[in-house]
C-alpha cells in the first residue's frame, strides 16, 4: 500500500462523516480520520486507502476543537462504543441533523420541507436497557504486549473493534444504570474465585461465555448467562450466586455449544423468577422475553413513537398497517386511535409477544402475522385484511426490500410514516417511493447519545 504509514502534518478536521469518523482534505482527496472532532488541527498517519479516499489516525494534535469535551469513560478511545464522547452533546445533535439532511439530498434526491429540529435525549448516559458482555481468556491490554500470554488474561466486557478474539475488560460502563456494573463485576470476581474457565473463541473451550443484562423503566431486571457446556454443578453455583446477591426478576441461562453467541434458536432455561420482564409506556404494558426486541433507549422510544403517532394523524375509521412490527410496540401504541391495526413481522416469536401485549392491554383491534415481509405483505394479503389508510414502517438498518416497496406503490395508501434507524437506506427507499409520494415532514430523533447513530421519521403523502 503506497501511502500506508505515511505522516501528513498540520491538517484541519473539517466535518463529521459516517461511522463516527471525521473528514479532512489534502490536494482534493478526502481523508477519513478516527478519534477527532471538527476544528482539530492534527498530524495523521495513513492506515488505509481506496481510489476515492484515505483513512487515518491522529498521531499529534497541534490544537483542539472548541467542540471538544472531556470523555466521561475511562475506556473511551479503546472500546468500540460511544465514539463521540469527546464532542459536546449540542454539537452531536447538529451533526446528526446534518447526517439526515445529507442523506436526503445526496441519496434520496427528492424535494423535502425544512427538517424539524432533532429531538435530543433527556438522558445522555445510563440510557440503555440492554447490554451484552462477553467472557474471554484473551483480554485486550492497552500495550504493545497484547498478543503475549499473560497470567491475568481473563476479561468480561466488549469486543475490540476489528478483533473477534479480543475482549476489553470493562470496569464501569456508562451505558446502563445500576445494578448493571455491580452484577457484571460481581459475577466476574465470583467466576475467577471459583476458577471457572473463561471462553476461548479460537480453541472453543471454557465454561463462561456471555452475560446479557436487560432492564426496564419499571425497575425490573433480567439476567441471561450463556455457558459453553452443561457442567451442572458449576452452572448451579453461578446462578445461585446471582440469585443470592442481586434482586433479579428473571434469572435465565443458556447452554450454547455453537460457534457464535446468537441464541434465537436455542432453549432458554429459567433458574429463578419469571421468563420475562415488564415495560410500560403511556399506561400500556409490554412483556419483554429474552428473545424480544424492544427499543434500547426506553425513555426516548416513547418520544419516537409519539412522533410517529402524531405524523400518522390516525382517524377513528382508519385501517393502519404496521410493517416490521417487532413485538407490536407501535401497533399497540396507536391502536386506540384506529379502527384496526395489522402488524407484520419476520420473527414468529416476536409476533407471539405482540399478541400477548395486545391481550395484556385489553386491545382487541389488532391482528399480527409472521413471515418474510416480501412474501407476506402482498396484494392478496391486503385484500384479506383491508386496504390501509395509513402505513407505518420501521424496517431494520438494511431498509425495505424492493418487493415491499413495490406493494406500497401499488397500494397507494394516502399516508406512509417511515421510521428508520439508518437515514442512508431510508433515503434510498424514499427515492423509489418518490414515484407516487412526496415528503411532507422530516423529524430526526436521537436514540443513542455519544454515537453517530440517529433515528429519523418521515411522513409521506400521496401525490
Amino acid at each position: 500500500m503506497k501511502d500506508y504509514g505515511k505522516i501528513i502534518e498540520n491538517i484541519e478536521i473539517l466535518d463529521v462523516a459516517a461511522e463516527g469518523k471525521c473528514i479532512a482534505k489534502i490536494d482534493g482527496k478526502v481523508i477519513f480520520v478516527h478519534h477527532t472532532a471538527p476544528g482539530d488541527v492534527v498530524d495523521v498517519k495513513i492506515i488505509g486507502r481506496d481510489k476515492k479516499f484515505l483513512e487515518a489516525v491522529p498521531v499529534l494534535f497541534h490544537s483542539y476543537s472548541k467542540q471538544r469535551v472531556e470523555p466521561h469513560c475511562v475506556h473511551f478511545g479503546v472500546c468500540g462504543g460511544c465514539k463521540w464522547q469527546h464532542i459536546d452533546y449540542k454539537s452531536q445533535l447538529v451533526f446528526k441533523q446534518k447526517q439526515v439532511k445529507d442523506a436526503l439530498e445526496r441519496i434520496a434526491k427528492v424535494q423535502f420541507p425544512e427538517i424539524l429540529p432533532i429531538i435530543g435525549s433527556s438522558q445522555t448516559t445510563f440510557y440503555r436497557n440492554k447490554l451484552d458482555f462477553t467472557f474471554s481468556n484473551k483480554r485486550w491490554f492497552e500495550t504493545k504486549d497484547n498478543d503475549n500470554e499473560t497470567k491475568d488474561a481473563n476479561a468480561l466486557g466488549f469486543h475490540i473493534p476489528g478483533r473477534f478474539d479480543k475482549i476489553l475488560d470493562i470496569e464501569k460502563c456508562h451505558h446502563q444504570a445500576d445494578p448493571s456494573n455491580a452484577i457484571r463485576n460481581g459475577l466476574k470476581s465470583f467466576c475467577l474465585a471459583q476458577n471457572f474457565d473463561f471462553f476461548d473463541i479460537k480453541n472453543r473451550s471454557g465454561l463462561m461465555r456471555n452475560l446479557i443484562i436487560r432492564t426496564t423503566s419499571t425497575g425490573e431486571i433480567m439476567v441471561i448467562v450463556q455457558f459453553f457446556y452443561n457442567d451442572k454443578k458449576a452452572v448451579n453455583a453461578v446462578m445461585d450466586f446471582l440469585k443470592s446477591n442481586f434482586k433479579i426478576d428473571a434469572l435465565l441461562y443458556i447452554i450454547n455449544e455453537k460457534g457464535n453467541e446468537t441464541y434465537q434458536d436455542l432453549e432458554i432455561l429459567v433458574y429463578a423468577g419469571k421468563d420475562y420482564i415488564m415495560e410500560e409506556m403511556e399506561g400500556l404494558k409490554f412483556k419483554i422475553g429474552p428473545k424480544s426486541f424492544y427499543q434500547t433507549n426506553s425513555a426516548q422510544a416513547y418520544e419516537l413513537y409519539k412522533v410517529a403517532r402524531q405524523l400518522a394523524d390516525i382517524q377513528q375509521n382508519d385501517i393502519v398497517y404496521d410493517l416490521y412490527t417487532g413485538t407490536g410496540t407501535i401497533a399497540n401504541f396507536v391502536a386506540k386511535q384506529a379502527k384496526k391495526v395489522v402488524g407484520v413481522e419476520y420473527v414468529p416469536a416476536a409476533i407471539e409477544d405482540a399478541k400477548v401485549n395486545s391481550t395484556l392491554n385489553a386491545i382487541t383491534n389488532t391482528s399480527f402475522f409472521a413471515g418474510d415481509m416480501s412474501k407476506v405483505f402482498t396484494n392478496d394479503f391486503v385484500k384479506k385484511n383491508g386496504t390501509p389508510n395509513v402505513i407505518i414502517t420501521d424496517p431494520p438498518r438494511a431498509g425495505m426490500d424492493t418487493p415491499v416497496i413495490q406493494v406500497l406503490l401499488d397500494l397507494a395508501a394516502p399516508k406512509i410514516v417511515y421510521v428508520s434507524c439508518n437515514p442512508a437506506t431510508q433515503a434510498r427507499d424514499l427515492a423509489f417511493l418518490d414515484a407516487k409520494y412526496r415528503v411532507e415532514a422530516v423529524q430526526p430523533v436521537d436514540m443513542f447519545p455519544h454515537t453517530h447513530h440517529v433515528e429519523n421519521v418521515v411522513l409521506l403523502k400521496l401525490k
